[in-house]
């Protein structure tokens, strides 16, 4: 997820057995035996010094004269650094990566193959949503460490003026959409610009659909399909409250910092940072910020609706001269006890990859709204190809502002997903 993010992160497991994972004394010894330093690649803003440092104190307590280098990356660029690193001869051991990138880096080979570690790294307690994204063909290849999902961040002045409580279903959110844009013309009930992917990309998930599948030994788009074309049918309605551009999205312009300031937005689907960033923009502009939260509304109110999981995972280098190090600091990174000081220092801003170490979050915060929608998350299609679609121009964006404009769902779909097929074949 290329976020700056401040993560509250608990991933599963323990470090007890994860010796008996290799061929036990003769490992530690070659472990031992190699460079006395390991070197670990985290994101800017994915993990708090004060957090790192306890880790790498307790690591050093275990393995005496044994140093870690923890080396912050910029997100802009990474994909090209990391995979230029992975097929050098002495890469950085662990790596933080992008759970939708995680499985183009595997395929080639850059990634240790985790599996038979799963047991040492407590793979039984990471929920499945994140999990998927550490896999590849049945083999681990990374722990799931951090994700994020968006919910709806509202202005509780319109909402109390327009009589409208935050909704737990589609009908009720429409209805109050209704109520808010009667009460206030000027303001729109709903910030959505048109090309807000993954919001469509749960609305397609939640009528079970897909934005490709696997077809044999091939993948083909999905947003042909009817389940596509009725999710596109809610969006388009949603949109309908909305002045945002058809043709552009959350990010250009900036929904938090460019558009919500200004006033004039009763409700909007954001990530955490872009609730913060917003509160910050309206304190700075003499406003006042007054944000309440919701998750994104199901069918039905027994479920909320389908979310996408961004979020980062945690990898060993295959070409690491010190293997089995990199995975024991990896088995304490990622164990229940130091994920749960990473959640509770980060107040929940991101979701751990287990319940263990949830951190409770305030009632009516951004991190309540999103712990109740990210058990109902997934993530985009687990393979290498998959970044070409997103490489821009984006064909699931030029798909919706297809349809927004007037052309028939079934048709542009068809297009996009020719255009998928191509890129995802790759």
């Amino acid at each position: 997820m290329k976020r700056k993010l401040i993560a509250a992160v608990g991933v599963a497991g323990m470090m007890v057995g994860l010796a008996a994972c290799g061929n036990g004394d003769d490992d530690k010894a070659k472990a031992d035996a190699g460079p006395k330093e390991i070197t670990v690649w985290v994101m800017d803003g994915s993990a708090p010094k004060a957090w790192i440092d306890e880790v790498n104190k307790e690591f050093s307590a275990k393995h005496p004269g044994v140093t870690v280098k923890v080396e912050e990356q910029k997100w802009t660029g990474i994909q090209e650094k990391v995979t230029t690193a992975l097929s050098e001869n002495n890469p950085p051991d662990v790596l933080e990566l992008g759970n939708t990138q995680t499985a183009g880096y595997a395929v080639t080979g850059g990634l240790a193959d985790l599996t038979k570690d799963k047991a040492a790294l407590g793979a039984d307690a990471w929920q499945k949503s994140m999990l998927a994204s550490a896999e590849v063909d049945g083999k681990l290849y990374s722990a799931p460490w951090y994700a994020a999902n968006r919910v709806v961040v509202y202005d509780k002045k319109a909402f109390a003026k327009a009589g409208v409580t935050p909704p737990t279903t589609r009908d009720e959110w429409i209805a109050g959409l209704e109520k808010l844009k009667a009460a206030d013309p000027a303001t729109q009930p709903i910030y959505l610009p048109g090309q807000s992917w993954y919001v469509l990309a749960g609305l397609i998930w939640d009528e079970g659909g897909d934005l490709a599948v696997k077809d044999g030994s091939k993948w083909k788009g999905g947003l042909g399909t009817p389940q596509a074309g009725a999710a596109m049918e809610f969006y388009k309605k949603l949109q309908s409250y909305s002045t945002a551009p058809k043709d552009k999205d959350e990010a250009n312009p900036q929904q938090s910092t460019d558009i919500v300031p200004k006033g004039g937005v009763a409700s909007w689907i954001g990530l955490g940072w872009e609730a913060g960033g917003a509160e910050k923009a309206l304190k700075e502009a003499g406003k006042e910020a007054d944000f309440g939260y919701f998750p994104i509304p199901g069918k039905t109110a027994d479920k909320t609706s389908t979310v996408f999981l961004g979020g980062s995972n945690l990898a060993v280098a295959e070409r690491s001269k010190n293997k089995e190090l990199a995975k024991e600091w990896l088995a304490l990174a990622a164990g229940k006890d130091q994920m749960t000081k990473y959640a509770a220092e980060t107040k929940g801003a991101l979701l751990p990859n287990q319940a263990a170490a949830n951190f409770t979050p305030a009632a009516g915060s951004f991190a309540e709204a999103m712990g109740k929608a990210g058990v109902n998350g997934k993530i985009t299609p687990v393979t290498a190809g998959w970044a070409n679609v997103e490489t821009e121009p984006n064909p699931i964006k030029e798909f919706m502002t297809k349809v927004l404009k007037g052309e028939d769902a079934a048709k542009a779909g068809a297009e996009a997903d020719a255009e998928i097929a191509k890129r995802i074949n790759k």
